[in-house]
C-alpha cells in the first residue's frame, strides 16, 4: 500500500471533523493529498444514521458542516504556504522545490514557476481562480506569499475559493453514493465545469456593467 492508501485507510476508520480539517490542512499545503478523498466520502458517511458526522439531525446542516470544517483546514494549510514563503523566501523556497524532499512532496522548480507565472498574470483573483485547477490548486498559496500579497483578500479569496470546490465536492460525494472511483474520473471535469461557469457569470456582470456605462 502507498502513504495515500495508508491514510485514506485510516480516515476511513477515524472519520469526523477533526480529521476532516487535519487532512484538508495537508491537502491545501505543500504536501501532495488530493481532496477528492476527504470530502466526498465525508458527505455520503453522513448520511448514515450512526455515524458521528451525523450530529445536527439534519442532512444538509451536515453537509455544511463537512464543507466548513474541510473549508477552514484548506485555508490552514493555504496560511502555511503563504508564511513559509514570507519567511523563506524565493531561493530557498526553488531550492527545497528542487531538491529529493521536494521532489516527494511532487513540487519542482517548473511548477513553482507556473503558479508564480499564473499568479503573475491574474493578480490576486488568481488565489480563488486557482483553487479550480488540478497542479496550481495546492501551489497557487506560494506566490502570493512570495509577492506578500495582503492578508485580507488572500483569506477572502482562498475561502471563497476553497468552499465552493468543498461544497461541489460534497455534492458529488452525495451523488456519487461515496464511489471513489467515479469521484476522481470526474473530478477534472468538475474543474473544467466550474471554471466556465465562472466565466460565463464574470462576464454577465463585465457585459451588465459595461452596459450601464452607455
Amino acid at each position: 500500500m502507498t502513504v495515500i492508501d495508508n491514510i485514506i485507510a485510516w480516515y476511513s476508520a477515524h472519520m469526523n471533523y477533526a480529521s476532516i480539517t487535519a487532512l484538508m490542512t495537508i491537502e491545501s499545503s505543500f504536501i501532495p493529498f488530493p481532496s477528492e478523498v476527504v470530502i466526498p466520502p465525508a458527505a455520503f458517511v453522513a448520511g448514515q444514521p450512526d455515524s458521528v458526522l451525523c450530529v445536527t439531525g439534519s442532512y444538509p446542516l451536515d453537509i455544511a458542516l463537512i464543507v466548513l470544517f474541510g473549508t477552514m483546514g484548506a485555508m490552514l494549510g493555504a496560511l502555511i504556504n503563504y508564511y513559509l514563503s514570507v519567511w523563506l523566501g524565493r531561493p530557498i523556497i526553488y531550492k527545497f522545490a528542487d531538491s529529493k524532499l521536494g521532489h516527494l512532496c511532487l513540487l519542482s522548480g517548473d511548477k513553482i514557476q507556473q503558479a508564480e507565472s499564473y499568479f503573475r498574470d491574474h493578480g490576486n483573483m488568481s488565489t480563488f481562480i486557482g483553487r479550480f485547477i488540478p497542479g496550481i490548486r495546492q501551489l497557487i498559496s506560494i506566490p502570493a506569499g512570495l509577492a506578500r500579497m495582503k492578508m485580507g483578500p488572500f483569506l477572502l479569496y482562498t475561502f471563497l475559493g476553497a468552499f465552493i470546490w468543498n461544497a461541489v465536492l460534497a455534492l458529488l460525494g452525495y451523488l456519487a453514493a461515496g464511489q471513489m472511483n467515479l469521484i476522481k474520473e470526474y473530478s477534472h471535469e468538475l474543474s473544467v465545469g466550474i471554471l466556465i461557469l465562472l466565466g460565463v457569470v464574470i462576464l454577465y456582470f463585465v457585459i451588465k456593467k459595461v452596459a450601464t456605462k452607455k
